[in-house]
């Protein structure tokens, strides 16, 4: 009997530990969970940004200059683009909802390279202090886009790793934890800009 109660007490024992760490792997993971999509708030918050800044920057380069049309065009498409192409904290593991979404962006940011590059042939459009003021909050802007970015990719590892790691996966299974995607650099990033003069 002795035996039996022994042996009872260290079951229950087992159970009740591995309940607490189950409990406390579920809140990890939910943290972890919550992070990734408190940084992903952030690169939202910093796109926007950009896309509120455009219209301006682009009404003050129309008034000032008359320049290539179709940079001006590609600027508005790519920002329609940007407008069109949502994706939220729930669908950060939807892989074509997720490359759209940064295929939307990268154009928009290509956009407003060519925009910037085109403005360097238009000596009044430099002087002009509502494009200066516009342009540096744009680029401060590009600066914040791409540290929120790494942040959201840190928070997006950290959760990744949790979710894959034994015995910690057997939770984050029942819990319905799925892996979320990762901002990846734009095809061709890693080849050096050709400038002409």
């Amino acid at each position: 009997m002795k035996g039996f109660l022994i042996a009872m007490g260290i079951l229950l024992g087992v159970v009740f530990f591995t309940i607490l760490w189950g409990v406390g792997s579920y809140n990890s993971l939910i943290g972890l969970e919550q992070g990734t999509k408190e940084s992903w708030a952030q690169v939202e918050n910093v796109y926007q940004r950009r896309a509120d800044l455009v219209p301006n920057l682009v009404a003050v380069v129309k008034g000032v200059a008359e320049f290539e049309k179709s940079t001006f065009t590609a600027v508005t498409e790519a920002r329609a683009k940007v407008g069109q192409t949502k994706i939220d904290a729930t669908n950060l593991n939807n892989p074509e909802m997720f490359e759209k979404f940064q295929a939307a962006q990268d154009g928009l940011g290509s956009a407003l390279s060519r925009l910037l590059v085109v403005s360097e042939n238009y000596p009044q459009l430099k002087a002009n202090q509502n494009f200066l003021a516009l342009q540096t909050q744009l680029e401060g802007t590009e600066n914040r886009i791409a540290v929120e970015r790494r942040r959201y990719n840190e928070s997006a590892q950290s959760y990744n790793t949790a979710i894959k790691r034994f015995p910690t996966m057997i939770i984050a299974g029942f819990g319905g934890f799925k892996e979320v995607q990762y901002f990846k650099a734009q095809e061709g990033a890693q080849n050096a800009p050709k400038v002409q003069f």
